[in-house]
């Protein structure tokens, strides 16, 4: 009782703050924990006459029929290696943003670049999407404009060989600017007199950069490496979802594109979709955690440290 009381008497103290909290919670509770109520189908024959609570438990036979599926796992292999090689080549570019801009020191040209950088990230996949189809197509702008050269026209959306490079391109270009925000948070909380005792030294802005910068700002990486870590299995859908076509999507079906196919292209089975979906996040939180133990490992906090 003297616990309970004492809990009420702190969140009282501080109720200004639960309440600017408690949108946020109320969110959280309605459209994140409620629906896990959902994951139950995974185990059940759904029937929709019954509902969920009312179809009838079938164990494991979901998983099993998804295991058999040689298409799921061609699907979980696509994906770890759309999503790994895109967590190694993208994930990089929004701290060498930050870093450059960093080292710019005309505050108007830098406001200008970081609306144009940012800009992008408001645009959304189907808008990004038709303007490539439009650039790239037989008759685009770029295929007219080798032509014009004297080049044969390339077929940059039918190629399964460009798909996967066009996603990592896009992608940078329309998240790296956004990215880069949090670095730039980073970096503007480092104490400037490390930067200071720096220029009496006579370190020039390499030095500055490589001994100062980066070491400073190398717990948030860390923490965004691991966040994106623990979302390779559901990285990218709307974008590849935008982005291909029937010549490319044998290329493009990582594992939320086959989720997509089996339940709204197919006769549905929800049971078996739900399962497909409980195994993508069992296998996100294992990489998450493995993300977060080796940040540990290499001499880092970690994500809960």
């Amino acid at each position: 009782m003297k616990k309970s009381k004492g809990l009420f008497k702190a969140i009282w103290k501080n109720k200004t703050v639960y309440m600017v909290m408690f949108p946020a919670l109320l969110w959280y509770l309605l459209f994140v924990y409620v629906p896990m109520g959902g994951l139950s189908l995974a185990f059940k024959d759904y029937k929709a006459n019954l509902g969920i609570l009312g179809s009838p438990w079938v164990g494991l036979e979901n998983f099993q029929n998804v295991f058999k599926d040689v298409a799921f796992w061609e699907s979980v292999l696509r994906t770890l290696k759309v999503n790994i090689l895109r967590l190694l080549i993208t994930f990089p570019v929004p701290i060498m943003i930050a870093l450059l801009f960093n080292e710019l020191r005309m505050n108007r040209y830098k406001k200008v670049l970081q609306i144009v950088f940012t800009f992008p990230h408001f645009l959304s996949w189907i808008i990004i999407a038709g303007v490539l189809k439009n650039i790239l197509a037989y008759d685009g702008f770029i295929n007219n404009l080798i032509k014009l050269c004297g080049g044969e026209i390339i077929s940059f959306l039918g190629s399964k060989k460009l798909f996967q490079p066009m996603l990592y391109i896009t992608d940078i270009w329309k998240e790296a600017g956004w990215g880069c925000i949090v670095y730039l948070a980073a970096i503007s909380g480092i104490d400037q007199e490390q930067y200071e005792a720096a220029d009496i030294d006579g370190a020039t802005r390499w030095q500055k950069m490589f001994r100062i910068t980066i070491p400073s700002i190398t717990p948030t990486i860390a923490i965004m490496f691991i966040l994106a870590a623990g979302g390779i299995m559901s990285a990218g859908f709307d974008q590849i979802f935008n982005m291909t076509n029937a010549a490319v999507r044998e290329a493009g079906e990582i594992l939320d594109m086959y989720i997509y196919r089996i339940t709204f292209q197919a006769t549905p089975d929800f049971g078996f979709s739900m399962a497909v979906s409980l195994f993508r996040s069992v296998v996100n939180m294992v990489l998450l955690l493995i993300a977060d133990r080796g940040s540990r490992f290499f001499g880092g906090n970690g994500l809960f440290g």
